[in-house]
Parts: C-alpha cells; structure tokens; sequence
C-alpha cells in the first residue's frame, strides 16, 4: 500500500502533464543520471536530433588525425547508454575508412555530423559540442589528443578508453 504516494504520483503526474510512462522515465532518468544534464542537439537542418546525458562541464578533446583535421571534428564521449537518437535514423549515413572502426555518421540533407562512434570508444559517442542546443553546457574545457600517433595516444592516455563507460 503506497497511500499517500499514490496521491502524489497523481498529483505529480498531473502537474507535469505527464503519462504514468512518462512520469516514470523523467524519475528514473532524475536517479539514474544524478549529476549529469541532458543536452539536446542535432544537425544544422534539423533531421537528426538526439538527447545526450553527459556533465555540464565538458570535457572535449580536440583530436589533429587526418579526418578529425579535416572536419575540425571537436567532441565528447559519452556511454551509449546515454545517448538517445531521437529522430533521423533514415535520414544518417556512415563514412568509415583505415580500420572502419570509427563510425562516422553525418545527415544526408546537410552533411553535418553531431556525433559518431569514435575508434577508441566503440562501445560509446563522441558528441559534438556545437551541435547541443545553447543553455546546457556551463564550460568546455579541451585537450589536444595526437590522432596523428593514434595508437600510442590512446595507449598513453590514462583516461580515454573508460569514458564509454557507464
């Protein structure tokens, strides 16, 4: 008997305009990501949109390999059990090359990629910062990673490797 929880389920439930569904996911999202925010983004025209739970405070890492190079591909890394592709599954195709570990994925309406499967994360995303909606993200701080000498900046770096991990 949950007595007068009942009633303020109802009353939450109610006040928030949420389903029981609804409500139950805010809640055990509130518990399961305590201290993290979730961020919104997507790309430039709006096909593709995720939600990602990650830190307020950034942690982005400014990567000199040759493609990362060439997109200016700056990002984050997060589990990819806290990523959420919302919208534009249909709309995402896939560039990979070299191992074809990194899954670089970008919409096919305006090129942008907002976030991929990095080579050193598979099990996890590297999110693009300047593809979250403003209000979420309170400071960025970035870290030159030598993509040049992949494997032995992975192999060096004391903390990449864990970062998809919940």
């Amino acid at each position: 008997d949950l007595g007068a929880q009942s009633g303020r389920w109802a009353a939450f439930q109610e006040r928030h305009r949420l389903s029981c569904e609804e409500a139950a996911r805010l809640l055990l999202d509130a518990y399961e990501y305590r201290g993290l925010v979730k961020h919104m983004g997507g790309c430039h025209c709006g096909a593709v949109r995720f939600e990602v739970w990650a830190s307020a405070d950034l942690h982005v890492f400014n990567c000199n390999c040759s493609i990362c190079t060439k997109k200016q591909n700056r990002h984050f890394i997060v589990p990819a059990s806290r990523f959420k592709l919302l919208k534009g599954a249909d709309n995402l195709t896939t560039y990979t090359f070299n191992t074809h570990r990194a899954q670089h994925t970008f919409c096919k309406t305006c090129g942008v990629q907002s976030f991929y499967t990095p080579r050193s994360n598979p099990d996890g995303y590297g999110i693009a910062p300047h593809c979250l909606d403003d209000g979420t993200v309170q400071t960025i701080v970035t870290e030159d990673i030598n993509g040049k000498e992949w494997e032995k900046a992975v192999k060096e770096h004391k903390t990449i490797r864990d970062m998809s991990k919940p």
